[in-house]
C-alpha cells in the first residue's frame, strides 16, 4: 500500500514545457499517482497527443494549455485557464527548458565550429529557462497565497553544479533558477509554500532529438556517467512526485540531483 503521504488524489499539477522531454515525464507519473494535469506548449504539435495519451492511460483528466509561458500575458491567461478549468492549483511545475551549445564569443582556434552566442539567442536562453519560472511562479503567487498552500518544483540543470563547455548561458541560467529557488523559497516558507529544484544529468528523449542522436547520448553517458548509463524521464517524475506530495512538507529551498553521480 503507498503511504498516505504520498497521495496526491486530486491535487491539481500546472506543467510548463510538457509535450515532450522531461516535463511530458513527470505528467505521467504525477498523472498516474491521482493529480488532474494542465499540461502546458508553446504549441500543439506535441501537447495534445501528450494529453490524449497520458489522460488514457492515467484515468485523469488533463487539458492542454497552449501559451508562451516567457511572455507575462500568455502566462497570465493560462494560469486564469487552469483556475476556470480546474478551480485551483496545487503544484506548478516550471519545466520548459532549452540549450544552444556555443561559446559566449567566437574561439580562434575554433573559429569556424564555435560562433559566439547572438542576441536573440541569448535572450531565448534566458528567458526559456529563467524567464519563465519567475512568470509562472508569480502568476500563481496571488492563489497559492491566499490558500496558504501549494508546491512549486523547478527543473534546473547539473550544470548548476558544474559548468559544461559551450554551455555558458545556460548553465547561468539554470544556476540563477537554483538561486531563485532559494530565495522564493525563503520568501513564501511562513504561507505554506514549498519551492524546490529538481537538477537531471542526462535525459534524453527520442522524440525530441530523434533515434540517432539518443544513441549517440546512450554511448556517451556510458563512458561520462558514473551509473554508466543515461536516465529515464519517468525517473524525474518519481522525484517529482516526492516534492509534489504531503511526504515533502519539511523540505524546501533545495536543489536536488539527479545525475547518475556526473556531479561527484
Amino acid at each position: 500500500m503507498m503511504p498516505a503521504e504520498f497521495d496526491i488524489t486530486g491535487k491539481v499539477v500546472f506543467i510548463t514545457g510538457a509535450g515532450r522531454g522531461i516535463g511530458k515525464g513527470i505528467a505521467q507519473v504525477l498523472a498516474e499517482a491521482g493529480a488532474d494535469i494542465a499540461l502546458n506548449a508553446l504549441t500543439s504539435r506535441y501537447v495534445e497527443a501528450a494529453a490524449t495519451e497520458i489522460a488514457i492511460a492515467s484515468r485523469r483528466r488533463v487539458v492542454p494549455i497552449i501559451a508562451d509561458v516567457t511572455r507575462s500575458d500568455d502566462v497570465r491567461h493560462a494560469v486564469d485557464r487552469v483556475l476556470a478549468e480546474f478551480g485551483r492549483i496545487d503544484v506548478l511545475v516550471n519545466a520548459l527548458g532549452d540549450s544552444i551549445r556555443k561559446p559566449l564569443v567566437t574561439l580562434p582556434e575554433r573559429a569556424e565550429t564555435a560562433v559566439g552566442i547572438s542576441d536573440d539567442e541569448m535572450r531565448f536562453i534566458i528567458d526559456i529557462n529563467l524567464t519563465e519560472a519567475l512568470l509562472c511562479t508569480r502568476a500563481v503567487g496571488p492563489h497559492m497565497l491566499a490558500r496558504r498552500s501549494g508546491k512549486i518544483i523547478n527543473i534546473a540543470s547539473w550544470t548548476a553544479h558544474q559548468g559544461g563547455r559551450d554551455m555558458v548561458l545556460y548553465t547561468t541560467a539554470k544556476t540563477a533558477l537554483a538561486g531563485f529557488t532559494r530565495a522564493q523559497a525563503l520568501e513564501w516558507a511562513p504561507y505554506g509554500i514549498n519551492v524546490n529544484a529538481i537538477a537531471p544529468g542526462i535525459f534524453p528523449d527520442v522524440v525530441t532529438s530523434g533515434e540517432e542522436r539518443v544513441r549517440q547520448t546512450m554511448a556517451r553517458a556510458e563512458q561520462i556517467v558514473p551509473l554508466k548509463r543515461p536516465g529515464k524521464l519517468r525517473e524525474v517524475g518519481f522525484l517529482a512526485l516526492y516534492l509534489a506530495a504531503p511526504a515533502s512538507d519539511y523540505m524546501t529551498g533545495q536543489t536536488i540531483l539527479l545525475d547518475g553521480g556526473m556531479s561527484l
